[in-house]
Formats: structure tokens, sequence, C-alpha cells
């Protein structure tokens, strides 16, 4: 610049997208069964927008039966574990849930499992 100083202005602007999970299928129905028989299905889950390492953790319905008995007749597995990763090119990769239902006693339900990550989203 020769001595000659001179001012720049350089204006940044960007985005900021908070991390989300979405599901594929977006709800779950589970087939009725006989009575000590597990049905199960599985759930993707997507998540998008995390830069950081994250893990999903599982909260599952207690139900509560006419008797006044609570059962958790539900249960989760992860096959390929918990732990949202960010890929090299910048995305997450999907994780698979195996959700399993499995009762002794006779129930219907309708309600939500809910799938929490590290910041409690």
């Amino acid at each position: 610049l020769d001595d000659n100083p001179s001012h720049y202005k350089i204006k940044l602007s960007g985005t900021l997208k908070s991390p989300k999970i979405t599901f594929d299928p977006p709800f779950l129905m589970l087939m009725p069964v006989p009575l000590d028989v597990k049905t199960e299905a599985a759930v993707n889950i997507i998540p998008q927008y995390y830069l950081r390492q994250s893990q999903i953790r599982v909260e599952l319905p207690e139900l509560k039966l006419e008797d006044g008995d609570r059962i958790y007749p539900f249960s989760v597995q992860f096959p390929e574990g918990q732990d949202i990763i960010l890929s090299s090119d910048g995305t997450n990769k999907k994780l698979t849930s195996h959700i399993s239902f499995r009762s002794s006693r006779p129930v219907s339900f309708l309600g939500n499992v809910f799938f929490i990550d590290k910041e409690d989203n």
C-alpha cells in the first residue's frame, strides 16, 4: 500500500442453523400381536446441522394399566451406536434405531418416544 494506509471495511454475514433431528418414518404404528410376542420396527434418525459430536438418548413411556400396575413394554436398540457423527463432507450420518414392544398384559397405547441429544434438545 506504499505507506498510504487505507481503511477497508469487510462485512461478514452468515446463518447459524440450530441442530435438529427428523425421523423416517415420521410416526410409527406397531402391529397388534398376541400377548408376550415382540413387535418391532426400524426408525431412521436423521440429524441435521450438528457441528459437534453428540449422542442420542431415549425416554420411553411408562404405561399405567387399569389395575394400577405400571409396565415398560417398549425398548429401543441402536445397532450401529447412538453417536451423531459429522462426516468429512460436513453432513451428519443417519442413525438407525429398532423400537420394539412386548407385553404380557393386554394394552393399547398412543404416545411419544423422546429422542434427546446432549444439549437436551
